[in-house]
């Protein structure tokens, strides 16, 4: 937990999902690509060609993060946002290219190589891209912590914003699929071999989940405005906890940072993502420490990565903000009506990395 009150008061996002708010939408797959919207409008014409996708679902949730953070409730102005820092976090960065570099290089034999595709595979090129297009000169970071790469630069933000090197960032978490990522972690039995019913992705019995990408980008500020979303409180990750009651005592342990107890948790998005075996630790949660707690899931529409928390705090600040929890995401509501004033997110991936992020209203 940080003294130092850090605001979300931006956010843009690209995932499989066009309208989430509006109109959710469910498919019949194991795998999730993002709807791309319109990149002509984020990024200019002659550089799109030359991207590789998560460079502009990157650059697009970025702008889209700026544009909402610079337009302010009443008013058709918008002031333009140049972010003290970039900080992003992303579990296996530029996957596209990369592999177009290594098969360039089998293929050509390691000689007449471009360097186009070797440039933009290193993981810090979404932040880089972002900074040469908005002209920012300020702290670039990109944090590459597998399933906590998001939480991590988190707490990077925060950690700055308490020791008053900063007073605003762009933070965000990239990762996209590729159909050779997919491949290859078919074969560790991360995915379901069959394709399921999104909607119904937690009644399913195979082993495995469905395969996610996206680009989730928040503009933190250490004051609130009218446009203010969420705060947030904490953040907090562990490594392979050895039982579900190393879980459940780290949870109380992190409430408490904040003065709080389970009980003060109105809300709680767990990663569950129809994997039966990875799914239980969240279930043991639910019966045991929330089992009066509404609770809301999320990756049946963006699928699982490595920094689909990142998906989950873009709902939860928006849960905060409307009051409203999409009925799309409800997986067990309140017999009574709800303020949503503290919500936790807890999210795995795949049994390895585990965090807790809270959020709280303004």
């Amino acid at each position: 937990m940080t003294n130092t009150p850090v605001y979300i008061n931006g956010l843009g996002s690209v995932s499989p999902q066009k309208a989430l708010l509006v109109e959710p939408l469910f498919f019949e797959a194991n795998q999730l690509r993002c709807a791309d919207p319109g990149y002509k409008e984020f990024i200019p014409a002659e550089m799109i060609r030359r991207m590789g996708r998560i460079i502009k679902m990157g650059v697009t949730a970025s702008k889209l993060c700026l544009r909402d953070a610079g337009s302010s409730s009443g008013s058709n102005m918008e002031r333009e946002i140049i972010p003290q820092a970039i900080i992003t976090g992303t579990g296996l960065g530029c996957m596209e290219d990369t592999e177009k570099f290594l098969t360039s290089m089998i293929r050509n034999k390691e000689e007449f190589l471009t360097p186009t595709s070797f440039i933009q595979s290193t993981h810090n090129t979404v932040a880089g891209q972002i900074a040469l297009l908005i002209k920012c000169h300020g702290y670039n970071f990109t944090y590459v912590h597998r399933g906590v790469s998001f939480e991590s630069a988190l707490l990077d933000a925060m950690t700055q914003f308490e020791m008053g090197e900063l007073s605003d960032a762009l933070v965000g978490g990239t990762d996209e699929l590729t159909v050779n990522s997919f491949a290859i972690t078919s074969r560790l039995g991360y995915w379901k071999r069959k394709p399921v019913d999104t909607k119904n992705l937690l009644d399913d019995r195979q082993r495995g989940t469905i395969a996610g990408e996206g680009a989730t980008f928040f503009f933190l500020e250490n004051y609130q405005n009218e446009h203010t979303y969420a705060r947030l409180m904490g953040v907090t990750t562990f490594l392979k906890p050895a039982s579900e009651k190393e879980v459940s005592k780290r949870v109380h342990d992190f409430l408490a940072t904040a003065g709080l107890t389970t009980n003060d948790i109105d809300l709680v998005f767990m990663g569950l993502n129809g994997n039966p075996r990875t799914d239980q630790v969240y279930k043991f949660l639910a019966g045991k420490d929330f089992a009066d707690t509404p609770l809301a899931y999320f990756k049946h529409l963006c699928g699982e990565y490595h920094t689909a928390s990142a998906f989950a705090a873009w709902l939860a600040a928006q849960v905060i903000s409307t009051q409203l929890v999409p009925g799309a995401v409800c997986l067990k509501s309140s017999p009574k009506s709800t303020i949503y004033e503290h919500v936790l997110i807890y999210n795995h991936f795949m049994g390895n990395n585990h965090a807790f992020i809270l959020l709280s209203r303004p």
